[in-house]
């Protein structure tokens, strides 16, 4: 067989491993390490497992995802999130759907320390979905507001995803990070006038919210403006070129510790709890992130990318429609797969596609703009059904809220989505402005 049939193969054995339930990680390294020994032998692949992974995990930068996502549980763990929707829901709550809007917002200054979009989904179903239930909102359209909005966790710098794509692709971290800051600010700003569309349409999903008794609104940011520096000051640095991202996130998990301390938010078992949480996540994504790396050796040794990318420039086709096929492709995948997962499994192949193509930018510039388009795809794949993690997390916490009234829920959220997706396609300049004024 030749190396693109093998490689087809490959790809057809993994996606059947993983449909029955195979750890995504573990069934790229079997996959890989199988195709890896057909195409060479046994010796060649102990050898480059002796060498490249020791090499790929012990590259400093990949130190900040840990610290990252550190930095999240403690503020997970020290009831920030609860006191970030408070605070949002004191300036937007009055306003018809304004609950649903403090979600929104409340998760956009959580995204600013957290990372995960999963973790801001999962903390905000427990933090703001009693609160919304309470004052009578439609279960399918509270749910769905907070599955998008925890899409945010993301989109808004420092994302997870974002630092994964810049080591796979060997881009710079802080770059990507400003690149990212517009639209994700966007995304939340689209999810707002969403909320507003639908409550116009449909008053009845969300009802009006009386005026609230008790804490001012100067006593609610009050509570929050530690968290609020900490993003201020992580971001900031990190965009000002005061530090590097891995000495950001350390800086964000060490002040997210002191403010739980000193706030009395955090005891000792939250804070083992948060060490537990980080290692779990950690370890997992450092398992696909190898499967990653042995699947694409196997793909390079069959010569995949290569021929793949050939026969792409030899269409002929027009570079932005080959930019929206392979965005498409993405959409497609992240309502079948994990983000991460499906995330290393095409830049491989999607990259050099890219890379060949002419959009009239440089080659870094066009590789951020790429990786945030990817990102931005990744975040439907969050909503989209099938799968939607996010609609799982939320469901999993709404348990009197059917899953399909959550996906009807998101509808509104993902409509936003492909707006947005479709402006950042069409004017590069929404990723690239901020990097390039700040270079």
């Amino acid at each position: 067989m030749s190396g693109m049939t093998i490689a087809l193969v490959g790809f057809g054995v993994m996606l059947l491993l993983i449909a029955l339930r195979m750890p995504v990680g573990l069934s790229m390294l079997v996959v890989g390490a199988v195709g890896f020994i057909h195409l060479s032998s046994w010796p060649a692949f102990f050898a480059y497992m002796k060498t490249n992974s020791y090499h790929q995990f012990a590259n400093y930068t990949l130190s900040v995802i840990p610290l990252f996502i550190l930095m999240g549980a403690l503020a997970e763990r020290s009831g920030i999130s609860t006191a970030l929707f408070k605070a949002a829901e004191a300036f937007a709550g009055r306003l018809r759907g304004g609950l649903a809007m403090a979600v929104i917002w409340a998760c956009t200054a959580f995204g600013a320390i957290c990372g995960s979009s999963v973790a801001t989904t999962a903390t905000f179903g427990r933090a703001a979905l009693p609160e919304l239930q309470r004052y009578k909102y439609d279960g399918g359209f509270a749910t769905g507001a907070i599955a998008a909005g925890g899409t945010l966790g993301i989109l808004i710098p420092p994302s997870v995803i974002l630092v994964v794509y810049a080591i796979t692709t060997e881009q710079n971290i802080a770059k990507l990070f400003k690149a990212a800051l517009i639209p994700g600010l966007m995304a939340a700003l689209f999810y707002c006038l969403a909320i507003a569309w639908v409550v116009r349409r449909k008053p009845h999903l969300a009802p009006q919210v009386p005026e609230p008794q008790g804490e001012s609104r100067g006593r609610l940011l009050g509570s929050v403006w530690p968290v609020l520096l900490i993003g201020f000051v992580v971001v900031g640095g990190i965009y000002g070129g005061v530090f590097t991202p891995t000495e950001g996130a350390a800086v964000g998990a060490v002040s997210m510790l002191l403010v739980g301390l000193v706030q009395r938010t955090l005891d000792w078992s939250g804070i083992v709890q948060s060490l537990r949480q980080t290692a779990e996540t950690t370890g997992m994504i450092f398992i696909i992130l190898l499967g990653s790396e042995v699947f694409n050796a196997f793909l390079a040794r069959s010569q995949f990318p290569m021929l793949a990318a050939d026969w792409v420039a030899g269409l002929g086709l027009p570079p932005y429609m080959i930019m929206i096929a392979l965005l498409a492709t993405y959409i497609v995948l992240g309502a079948v797969m994990d983000e991460l997962a499906m995330l290393l499994l095409t830049l491989p192949i999607f990259f050099p596609i890219v890379q060949a193509l002419d959009f009239g930018l440089a080659g870094d510039e066009l590789a951020i703009w790429f990786g945030i388009l990817v990102l931005i795809v990744v975040g439907i794949g969050l909503t989209a059904p099938p799968i939607g993690l996010n609609v799982f997390v939320v469901s999993s916490i709404a348990k009197d809220v059917p899953i399909a009234a959550t996906y009807r829920g998101v509808l509104p959220f993902i409509c936003m989505d492909f707006v947005r997706l479709a402006l950042v396609v069409a004017f590069p300049g929404l990723a690239l402005w901020l990097v390039r004024l700040l270079s």
